[in-house]
């Protein structure tokens, strides 16, 4: 049977233009328009999503958030056990760990499986084929999909049963935002002593504490070119999974609470739908 990927978005599509290179996908997106670069690639365009559950064996979602991911498996309804019956579901997007921890029970009830893989990169690595996948679910079907995804992650991290992967996503992401945050501060500072920017990037480019992302950031905060690579909304959707998260096991995330203040303040300026690099706009706007 074919594969089947759902979700064509920032992510998603990149994601699901690597898959159809190695053959055998079917996709579906809520806008049509999304899945022509797919098309292009060798893919079969679904009509509907209940066309992809009824041709492939494995379906991997890379939803926006849980809503969507229970509307497309119609969950709660008669019909949610015909898709999943006999076929392994693929969650890979971020969602809380309560939900996914759910949606593996009811698969697993209606006689399906369920794997957990979210990934760690942005849109650069996506197209690159260049993410990292943490999987979780029960052995056989993880040693199921993890082949699956090599055309997409360059590496896969098995962490054990749901939600496993979905917690150790947030915690990397955790690190993701704070990271950034810091270093969309350290950049205004600099700025605002008149300092080179471009002296500054370089030598955070060359010191101790470079790393792909903080010069993907710097070069997009010195050129002030805010194309996302994973938006300010989206950031802002995972800084508060992670907070929730953290409330629910008791634990304290004062670097991750300022950073959600940030956020929303940028998410307010209007700057949504930047790269997370934007959140300098918050920060910029509280110097006045």
């Amino acid at each position: 049977m074919d594969i089947g990927f759902i979700g064509l978005g920032l992510m998603g599509g990149p994601m699901a233009v690597n898959l159809a290179r190695a053959g055998g996908l079917v996709v579906w997106n809520r806008t049509p328009a999304r899945a022509e670069a797919l098309r292009a690639a060798g893919a079969d365009v679904a009509a509907s999503a209940a066309e992809v559950f009824g041709r492939a064996g494995t379906v991997l979602l890379m939803l926006a958030d849980e809503a969507a991911v229970d509307d497309v498996l119609r969950r709660g309804t008669p019909e949610f056990a015909a898709r999943v019956a006999g076929r392994t579901v693929v969650h890979m997007g971020t969602t809380s760990p309560a939900h996914s921890a759910g949606l593996d029970a009811d698969v697993r009830a209606a006689g399906g499986r369920y794997v957990e893989a979210p990934v760690s990169g942005s849109r650069g690595p996506a197209e690159e084929g260049r993410l990292v996948a943490m999987l979780a679910g029960d052995p056989a079907a993880v040693a199921d999909v993890r082949p699956l995804l090599r055309p997409m992650c360059h590496k896969s991290v098995v962490c054990g049963p749901a939600p496993s992967a979905l917690l150790m996503k947030l915690a990397v992401n955790l690190f993701l935002i704070t990271m950034v945050t810091g270093l969309a501060e350290a950049t205004h500072f600099a700025a605002g002593h008149g300092l080179d920017l471009r002296r500054f990037q370089e030598v955070l480019a060359t010191g101790p504490m470079a790393s792909a992302v903080s010069r993907g950031k710097a070069a997009k905060l010195v050129e002030g070119e805010l194309s996302p690579q994973a938006a300010v909304a989206d950031v802002l959707k995972n800084n508060r999974l992670i907070a929730e998260a953290a409330r629910a096991a008791g634990l304290a995330s004062p670097l991750l609470d300022a950073c959600h203040e940030l956020f929303a303040e940028t998410l307010a300026l209007g700057h949504g739908g930047l790269d997370m690099a934007a959140v300098i706009r918050a920060i910029e706007a509280r110097t006045g």
